[in-house]
């Protein structure tokens, strides 16, 4: 069956979801516009793969620090969705008497079902962004029409992460699932927030059902003062709904607390990840214009990714360097996420560091993590 995306899928995002595991990081953001790999935000991947796949149709419900994300996205024009009919769709709280701040998933789209009432669309992807990934959107729909299949879940076979595992009781905004299978593929349980131990079928939170049955799900789940799309829904309909799995086998980078993403920038480093990740189809993001980077001096730059933009007189090592850095003369900077204007002066020795935007470290200063536990410095913090 041949499957047109552009006329058959929108797409609605969550751009908060698992911030809780990254405080540090969403004081003044949310989880979707953390900065990644030199010069993108998270949200970047969710929004290229959908247009990639000619989803042009892109709802984003957001909850809370969304200025940033608001920002970065614009009117969506980089991702080619300025659009008079469909394009990039951005739903803050209070934007209309439906909509206010969320407690869970079957809140927030009940905020919005007469947007989705007023759709053409056949089905909806729902959609986190807390995964940074390459997906193709066109062959999981395929796979959910060639099962007959009322729901999609998309899914990654890896261990839980440790951020996952470590989940604190009281958290029940960040829950996280694992789905068994049966022979053919069908959803035979889903788990919450378990501890198994090795691989798992560890949902992607990445859904695909019909609109309509959608709205109807929610219409009711809404009814029933239900807050959570997975545990609440779908989990006690699997005998009712043919709940598939999809196995995604691409690469991914989950981020669940602050060493997941330390690591996962500093995976990028390995060409065969890089290519991983990018090569499947572009990745577009908000343009900032910057000249390119200058190498001053005695400068030495070894196995680092350096976006534009900065300067280096210093030496740098197994780094992740984001647009409009820089690193003065003497200075030694290794095994380090270094984000966007940070100043690291002459002479400095960083070592297993992460840096959030605008930081300034000083002349001489020396600050050390190491591989299971990297130094944190906030933004616009002088050191």
């Amino acid at each position: 069956m041949k499957v047109n995306a552009n006329k058959s899928a929108l797409a609605i995002i969550f751009p908060n979801s698992y911030d809780n595991e990254v405080p540090s990081l969403v004081n003044e953001r949310l989880m979707a516009s953390i900065p990644f790999a030199g010069r993108y935000r998270i949200i970047d991947f969710i929004l290229s793969s959908l247009v990639n796949n000619n989803i042009d149709n892109v709802s984003i419900i957001v909850r809370k620090n969304y200025r940033s994300l608001m920002r970065h996205l614009g009117n969506g024009r980089e991702w080619d969705l300025s659009r008079k009919n469909g394009g990039l769709n951005i739903v803050p709280p209070f934007a209309e008497k439906t909509v206010k701040v969320y407690n869970g998933r079957v809140e927030a789209l009940a905020s919005i079902l007469t947007f989705l009432k007023q759709q053409s669309e056949d089905y909806v992807f729902i959609s986190d962004a807390n995964i940074v990934m390459n997906f193709d959107f066109k062959a999981m729909l395929k796979a959910h029409i060639n099962n007959d299949a009322d729901v999609t879940i998309a899914y990654k076979s890896e261990p839980i992460p440790y951020g996952f595992m470590n989940l604190q009781p009281t958290v029940t905004t960040d829950l996280y699932y694992t789905l068994k299978l049966d022979d053919t593929g069908r959803v035979s349980e889903i788990q919450t927030n378990p501890k198994d131990l090795g691989a798992q079928n560890l949902s992607m939170n990445i859904y695909l059902l019909k609109r309509e049955l959608l709205i109807e799900l929610i219409e009711k789940a809404y009814a029933a003062g239900y807050v959570f799309f997975e545990r609440d829904i779908l989990s006690p309909k699997l005998d009712e709904l043919k709940i598939y799995g999809y196995n995604y086998e691409g690469y991914t980078a989950r981020i669940t607390d602050m060493l997941s993403y330390f690591n996962e920038n500093l995976k990028l480093l390995d060409d065969e990840n890089l290519d991983a990740l990018f090569k499947p189809s572009p990745i577009y993001t908000r343009v900032r214009d910057d000249n390119p980077t200058r190498y001053i001096g005695k400068a030495r730059v070894r196995n680092s990714m350096v976006a534009d933009g900065c300067v280096i007189e210093g030496e740098v090592e197994n780094c992740v360097i984001f647009k409009g850095v820089k690193i003065g003369k003497g200075a030694v900077v290794r095994n380090s996420v270094i984000m966007y204007d940070t100043t690291i002066m002459g002479n400095a020795d960083v070592d297993y560091v992460i840096t959030d935007k605008n930081v300034t470290i000083g002349s001489g200063k020396e600050l050390k993590g190491n591989a299971s536990f990297p130094v944190f410095v906030p933004a616009f913090k002088s050191i």
